[in-house]
């Protein structure tokens, strides 16, 4: 019987970061898997159906909600710092293995989306980390933005990117952007049928606003996590990727995981970048248990 515990814990300048921990039935110590969400979402986004299927193995898992998200604290609201959210899971992990169901020394990662990108660079630089999955994961900001706006269109978006620090070096808030909006009039960040039908999901009540910081667009051009793929051997890595994801780009992806040494395993999956969620749910999360299986001892083998 796998249960879920609202935890929270402390980040190192004193926010105090929230989420669920998941535990098996069977006593004693687990191997744990910490589970992360992508760009301006928070845990409700579709991650409890796969911490349930780890917990299921065997695993305990913690998912807990960025800075500025969701159930955890952190202001201003809707903003993504992506090296503070890598800082604040090197926490995570730290209080994970501290649970006494944990065994400290059998720790997993899994991250999706942009948090698929932090996974590749929590594997690269920290050795606590045994095993990592990284789910159709942010490669290269740079490249993805500059596929995202026309070229015609860069000055002036470049230019209200500056407008917004200036702004903001005079005192003022932070500019806000929707996360996801059909819109044309609306500034967002994401607009394909699909960004919109995933982000504006039934939560549940979960604090979520389809609001997200204009500046947290310009640190996500400059976030390029695919440069430590080739740093995260000997820790086993898996990737699972859509066939047809242009929102972290397929061919980015797939020129990322040849960078990457052994031991590693490549899952394609069929659809766009959230189909892991939906209508490949099942591949996505079988493909992720195995590889946490085979990788983290203490748990039944996949082959037996």
């Amino acid at each position: 019987m796998v249960t879920r515990s609202d935890v929270e814990f402390q980040a190192e300048d004193g926010v105090t970061l929230r989420g669920w921990l998941f535990t098996p039935g069977a006593p004693g110590k687990h191997p744990a898997i910490s589970m992360c969400h992508g760009f301006a979402a928070v845990k409700e986004h579709g991650l409890e159906p796969f911490a349930r299927a780890f917990a299921q193995a065997g695993f305990v898992v913690l998912v807990h909600d960025h800075r500025n998200f969701g159930a955890s604290d952190g202001t201003p609201r809707h903003d993504i710092d992506p090296w503070a959210q890598i800082a604040d899971w090197r926490l995570a992990l730290g209080y994970l293995a501290a649970r006494p169901e944990v065994d400290a020394d059998q720790l997993g990662i899994w991250g999706s989306s942009y948090s698929g990108g932090h996974a590749l660079v929590l594997a690269a630089t920290d050795r606590r980390v045994k095993c990592v999955v990284s789910q159709v994961p942010t490669i290269s900001g740079s490249e993805q933005g500059r596929r995202r706006v026309r070229p015609e269109a860069l000055p002036a978006f470049l230019e209200m990117l500056a407008a917004d620090l200036r702004e903001q070096a005079g005192g003022a808030p932070p500019r806000m952007q929707a996360v996801a909006s059909a819109d044309a009039a609306t500034l967002a960040a994401y607009r394909s049928a699909d960004s919109i039908a995933f982000y504006s999901q039934n939560l549940g009540g979960a604090d979520w606003t389809n609001a997200v910081t204009l500046r947290s667009t310009l640190a996500a051009r400059s976030f390029e996590p695919g440069v430590w793929v080739s740093e995260i051997a000997p820790t086993p890595l898996l990737m699972i990727v859509a066939s047809d994801d242009d929102i972290t780009m397929t061919d980015l992806e797939v020129d990322a995981y040849a960078r990457a040494a052994q031991p590693k395993r490549l899952v394609m999956i069929p659809g766009g970048h959230f189909s892991p969620y939906s209508e490949h749910f099942a591949v996505a999360s079988l493909a992720a248990t195995r590889w946490f299986q085979q990788h983290l001892s203490g748990v039944p083998s996949p082959l037996s």
